[in-house]
Formats: C-alpha cells, sequence, structure tokens
C-alpha cells in the first residue's frame, strides 16, 4: 500500500495547526507523507525563512521535513509491532516549529497495520493429564497464540483438529485477547485409547490467511471422579501501584469433593497469563492460593490486570477462574517540562505579547495528580499563557528596557494538584538584544583646548569621550569633524578627528600671530541602523610662542651707506641724540621690549632710555670727544628665552657737516677694503679644493683603467 491518506486538519488559531497523517508500516525510507506546505495552507518559502524544524517527539526519527520542498517523508523504515506492540491506534507524533513569527504544529501519523506477522505459540508441544473418569464439560484452558499484528490481520480463531471427545471453545478477555479452552464432550477410555494427540490451530484475518500450530498430547489417568470448583468465577481486588513487594491482594479458593490425593488441590497461573508476563508482577501460593505482589506494578504502564488461575487435583481434573486487579494511581509522577521552542535572546522593542518559548507539560499520573498548573516563580516582565491542553507559551508580559536590564534568569514552575503536590522547575535565560535607542551623549556641552603656537603637525590637542548606553554596533561611536571654515580655509585644514578614538589632532603647525583660536563642532555618531548622533562644541586657543625677534623700524639698516645722527659739540646733559623704534609681533610679555647699550665707543658719554629707546648724553661733551661715535643698542622682549635685535647707531659729534663728512668717508673705505679682501680669500680657497679634487678623480681612473687591462690580457692568454 503506498497510497498515502489524509485523514484530519483542524486549525488552531493562536498557536498552528494539528494535522493527522496516515501511512501503512513498512513504507520505504524517502516514501512521502503528506505535503506539510500545502496541507497548513503556507508557502516553501515561509518554511525556509521561519526555519521550520521538528522537535520533540520519541519517535520522530521516524519522519523527515524537506524544507524546500514542503513535504513530510519516512526517514527510517516503520515497524508498526516494534513502535506500538498491540495497542491500537499506533501512531508517533511531533510539533513541527516555525520562527519569525513563532508557529507550532502538531503532526501526528498513524501507521497503518500490514498482516506480516503469523500467529504463535510460545512453546511448540503442550502435555496435559486427564482422570478417565472426567465427566463430560469438564474444561481445559490450553495455550494463548501472539499474533504481534492488530485488527483483522491479527489473532481471529482457534481450532482443534477432529477428535472423538473434545470440543474447542474460543473467548475473549477483556483486553480483546482472544483465549481457548477444550470442554470434553464424551468420556474417555484410558484402556481404549491411553494417549490422545492432537493439534491447535491458531489463525489470522489477514490476506492470505496465516496461521500457527501447537501439539497437545493427551494423557489418560485412572478414575478421579471430581474436579476442583472455584467458589467464584471472577475475583475483584485492588492495589496501589508501586506496593511493596509481598503485599496481599486477594486469595482463590476451590474445594474437591474427592478425598485423599485425588482431593489436594494446587493452584498456579494459566499459561495465558505466564505467556504475558503476569508471572513477574504477581505470585500466587500453589498450596493456599494467596496472590501477593511479586514486582513492580506501575499505573501508568497497566491501568488493570486480568489473570486466569487454574486449580488442578492430583488426578490431572482443573478448574479455572479469572482474577481482575485494579491499579490505584498514586501520585508518585512530577510533571515533565519539554521546551519545544526557545528563543533565548529577545528584543528590547518588543511590544508585550511576544513569543519567547513555547514548552510542552506533561503528567504521566491522571486524575488531580494529572492535572498540571504552570507559573513563572520571580516577578519578571513576562508570563505563562496556555494554548492548548499541555503546551504553554513564554510571552513578554511588559515593555523591556536592555539599558535598565540587560538579562533575566526565569524559572518555570509546573506543579501538579496531588497530594502532596509534587513540581518541576525549569530554569531560562533570556538576554534582551539592543535596539539602538539611545544617542551618543557627551559629558561636556563645551570642550577647550589650549596648543603652542609652533606645534608639531599631528601633535594631539584634545581628546573626546562620548558615551552610548547601547551595546555591540550600537555603541560603536564614530567622531566626525562638521564642515565649517576659518576664514577663507575649510576646518579640516587645521585640525584633523580620529574617527575611532576621538582624538583631535593638528593638521599644521599654527602661528598665533595668524590665527588666534578654532571654533568648530564635532558629531558623535553610533554604528546603528539608522545611526543616532550628537553634536558639541569645541574650542581651541592658540597660545603665543616668543618665535619672533625684535625688528628695529628707526634707525633703518642701509648696506651700503652710512647714516650718522649728530650731536653739537654745545649739547647738554641729557641730550636726546636719537630714539631707537624697534616692535614685536608676538603678544603679552613676549611683546614687551627693552633696550641696551651694548658697545660704544664712549661708554661715558651715552645712555639709551631702557624702556623707550631714547639714546641721549649723560654729560657735557667736550672737544676731546672724538668726532665719529658708535654705539651698539640690544633690543630685547621679555619671553623666556628672551630674543634680541641690534641696531648700530652712528653719532657725529661735530658742529659742521663737512668735518662729519671727512671722517665717515674714511671709515666707508676701510670697510670696503676688508669686504674685498674677505670675498679674494674665499675665492682662492675654492679654486684650490676643485684643483685638488680633479687630480684625485683622475689618478683614480688612470688605476682602474690599467687594472682592467691586465685583467684582459690574463684571460686571452689562457689555452
Amino acid at each position: 500500500m503506498s497510497q498515502i491518506l489524509l485523514i484530519l486538519l483542524y486549525l488552531v488559531c493562536n498557536v498552528g495547526c494539528q494535522i493527522r497523517y496516515s501511512i501503512p508500516e513498512e513504507m520505504k525510507k524517502g516514501s512521502l507523507v503528506g505535503n506539510i506546505a500545502s496541507d497548513l495552507g503556507i508557502n516553501v518559502q515561509r518554511l525556509r525563512s521561519g526555519r521550520a524544524r521538528i522537535v520533540t517527539g520519541e519517535n520522530s526519527q521516524y519522519a523527515e521535513l524537506k524544507a524546500d520542498k514542503g513535504m513530510f517523508v519516512v526517514n527510517e523504515r516503520v515497524d508498526r509491532e516494534k513502535l506500538c506492540g498491540d495497542m491500537t491506534p499506533c501512531s508517533f507524533s511531533f510539533d513541527l516549529i516555525l520562527e519569525n513569527p513563532m508557529e507550532l504544529h502538531h503532526i501526528t501519523v498513524e501507521v497503518l497495520d500490514m498482516n506480516d506477522n503469523s500467529p504463535f505459540f510460545h512453546q511448540h508441544d503442550m502435555q496435559l493429564t486427564i482422570g478417565e473418569s472426567a465427566a463430560p464439560g469438564a474444561r481445559f484452558v490450553l495455550p494463548t497464540a501472539n499474533d504481534p499484528d492488530v485488527g483483522v490481520n491479527g489473532l481471529q480463531e482457534y481450532y482443534l483438529s477432529p477428535n472423538d471427545n473434545f470440543v474447542l471453545k474460543t473467548h475473549s478477555n477483556s483486553d480483546g485477547r482472544k483465549y481457548a479452552e477444550m470442554v470434553l464432550e464424551k468420556p474417555l477410555d484410558r484402556e481404549r485409547h491411553p494417549n490422545l494427540s492432537l493439534k491447535l490451530i491458531a489463525v489470522d484475518g489477514g490476506t492470505p490467511q496465516k496461521s500457527g500450530t501447537v501439539n497437545i498430547e493427551i494423557f489418560v489417568l485412572d478414575a478421579n471422579d471430581n474436579s476442583p470448583v472455584f467458589n467464584q468465577t471472577v475475583y475483584k481486588a485492588s492495589v496501589r501501584e508501586h506496593a511493596p513487594k509481598g503485599t496481599y491482594i486477594i486469595t482463590v479458593n476451590a474445594t474437591d469433593a474427592d478425598s485423599g490425593s485425588n482431593g489436594l488441590i494446587y493452584y498456579s497461573f494459566s499459561k495465558i497469563d505466564r505467556s504475558h508476563g503476569s508471572g513477574n508482577l504477581f505470585m500466587i501460593d500453589e498450596k493456599s492460593g494467596v496472590i501477593v505482589i511479586k514486582g513492580s506494578v506501575d499505573y501508568e504502564k497497566d491501568k488493570k490486570h486480568e489473570l486466569r488461575i487454574d486449580a488442578k487435583d492430583q488426578g490431572g481434573l482443573t478448574d479455572s477462574c479469572k482474577v481482575i486487579i485494579e491499579v490505584t494511581d498514586v501520585n508518585d509522577n512530577a510533571p515533565t517540562i519539554t521546551v519545544m521552542s526557545f528563543s533565548s535572546s529577545v528584543s528590547e522593542d518588543s511590544p508585550p505579547g511576544t513569543t519567547i518559548g513555547i514548552i510542552n507539560v506533561k503528567d504521566l499520573d491522571s486524575g488531580d495528580n494529572g492535572q498540571v498548573n504552570c507559573r513563572i516563580e520571580q516577578n519578571t516582565p513576562f508570563k505563562i499563557k496556555s494554548n492548548l491542553k499541555t503546551y504553554y507559551t513564554l510571552v513578554t508580559d511588559a515593555l523591556l528596557d536592555r539599558e535598565s536590564v540587560s538579562d533575566y534568569n526565569i524559572t518555570v514552575i509546573a506543579s501538579d494538584a496531588g497530594t502532596p503536590a509534587l513540581s518541576t522547575k525549569k530554569n531560562f535565560n533570556i538576554k534582551i538584544s539592543d535596539v539602538n535607542d539611545n544617542a551618543p551623549v557627551f559629558p561636556q556641552a563645551v570642550y577647550s583646548a589650549y596648543v603652542v603656537e609652533n606645534n608639531s603637525p599631528g601633535v594631539s590637542v584634545l581628546t573626546l569621550r562620548a558615551k552610548d548606553p547601547d551595546e555591540n554596533q550600537n555603541a560603536r561611536i564614530s567622531y566626525i569633524l562638521e564642515d565649517t571654515d576659518i576664514g577663507a580655509s575649510p576646518i579640516s585644514e587645521y585640525i584633523s578627528v580620529n574617527a575611532e578614538s576621538g582624538v583631535i589632532h593638528a593638521v599644521k603647525s599654527f602661528d598665533y600671530e595668524q590665527i588666534k583660536q578654532l571654533v568648530f563642532m564635532v558629531r558623535a555618531q553610533d554604528g546603528g541602523s539608522p545611526p543616532l548622533s550628537s553634536n558639541v562644541s569645541v574650542r581651541i586657543l592658540i597660545q603665543d610662542q616668543n618665535d619672533n625677534p625684535p625688528q628695529v623700524l628707526y634707525p633703518v639698516q642701509t648696506g651700503g651707506s652710512m647714516v650718522a645722527e649728530m650731536v653739537p659739540r654745545s649739547a647738554d646733559v641729557g641730550y636726546l641724540v636719537t630714539k631707537v623704534v624697534a616692535v614685536d609681533v608676538d603678544s603679552g610679555q613676549n611683546a614687551w621690549l627693552s633696550y641696551k647699550l651694548q658697545k660704544a665707543t664712549d661708554r661715558a658719554l651715552f645712555e639709551v632710555g631702557l624702556q623707550n629707546g631714547e639714546i641721549r648724553t649723560v654729560r657735557q661733551v667736550s672737544d676731546k670727544d672724538a668726532v665719529k661715535q658708535r654705539l651698539s643698542v640690544i633690543v630685547e622682549d621679555n619671553g623666556q628665552p628672551s630674543r634680541s635685535a641690534t641696531v648700530i647707531v652712528n653719532v657725529a659729534v661735530a658742529d659742521s657737516f663737512p668735518e662729519v663728512l671727512s671722517e665717515f668717508t674714511d671709515f666707508a673705505q676701510d670697510k670696503e677694503y676688508n669686504d674685498n679682501l674677505t670675498f679674494y680669500l674665499v675665492l682662492a680657497l675654492a679654486v684650490v679644493s676643485f684643483l685638488f679634487i680633479t687630480c684625485l678623480v683622475v689618478i683614480v681612473s688612470v688605476k682602474i683603467y690599467r687594472w682592467r687591462q691586465s685583467r684582459i690580457l690574463y684571460h686571452s692568454s689562457l689555452p
């Protein structure tokens, strides 16, 4: 049977769908189970984008999801008998999870039985001893056959080989299992037939029909007039699950009217119960008929046990009765929590009601012991919602803020209603993922920094630090220099900002005399999408450095001509000869100038005003004073270290101009002669040096040439 039958499809609106498929057992790997995309009403792209996958389910390995095709296929050969035994209907379930948004779809696959097993007996031969005095109507329970198949493919009927003494009666237990009794119809005659050989045949209802056989060997004993008789055909008892070994259940009782050894009765489990394993759970005293617990009785495995007890006398006559033992449930199973799907990270902008995870909670107990309630232990912005009978969703219950709380440890408690109640805890760690909801913030509204002029290009001036409470890329700050002009030049020609560190560097050397300060804006921008930013104002003040010497404006220094100030010989003390005028383009104390007389032909005749640069006589001029007076005045600023300029002031002490002219003409000629002498000495030194270097080069060249010629001759003479 290769055709697949879709049995049921219905929607559960707030969670997803429940779908039921039906497939025959023994299908090959890769066989189609169903078109899940079509049956759910979703397209294949949704399966891929939602990362559709199979979760949980004890036997989910039997099915495989082909998300790219939207198909469920058989992943492993399914053996119904191995999967479910004799339980009907046989099915396995699993859940299909999709994300973004989260959906849960419950899938049930029913496995249909095929007649791939024959009925069989646990023994090939059996022996019975029956007294010849057994009355017609005496019953003898026969071995039970097993057939792993179910329904029409399972065990349907028993047949007894033809004989003159026995007929076969078929009965069914409350669980549907069939068993056979052999009923004596015609008295036995040991003298004619001391033993009988029969066959019991079990057949199923499949096509083709299959069967199993057991051989029955009957030995006829001498007269035993009465069979044992139970005082009840059905006994009923109850026991709590997991009752300790040796716990009393019930006592069965049979009587036999015979005396002596023929009246002694022995009790035992029938071959039916021994073949089905009841002998592992219960034990019967063969003499007293007391039944006690031998193994572990579990309500979750079997809620009721049905036993058949045989009473047999020494003459081989038997009777049987039924014992029904009801198992009462105790709260011995705590709820189990299975995580179907869980997102360990949730965005902080998720609205209330966003699904974080889906859990499945089960309790194997029944009644109040199996009623489960789920809750969250802590006071958190999350809650548990019940969507299906055993499914719960973990959802947000309030707005989230990662900057306040970055993660939550949630404990989900599942408790049953038993007495005492049992509970299970499951811990979930939920991290709140960041959303770019905070712009970078500068701790100051305005930043100021100072830099001394003549700085080295690239020097660090100031470091900006902005903070962003977001994380990762959303908190990765880049610093950007806003465009503005300083004079006619863009700000980028003066300073730069490191995008990563926020360090402001000087692009070039600043000159205080040209620019006193730089005012600009820097933007801090995060790496979010879209990015957020904030601006801050930065002011860089250029500090003056004493980098300019004083400049003498007067007297003007000329290269070739001589300028002299005249002082009449009649000049009084304090006579103003001239005034040295100088300026310094620096500022502050770097521009404060002082004047000092450095050298003079006659230092006792003149003085220079420290602050104003005025040159005055300090005594009365006399006839003995030389006409030609040479003063060297130094002008110093007040910087650290100070810088200076020197000016030569020529003073003529005379009453008439011709006298002055004759004196200063000789001085000019002497100076010209000295200058010419220096020039010729330098020229001669240069010529001598040139000739020496030329000779040296020629000598080296000749040496190299001769060496190369000798090498050529040497190689040419070789054979």
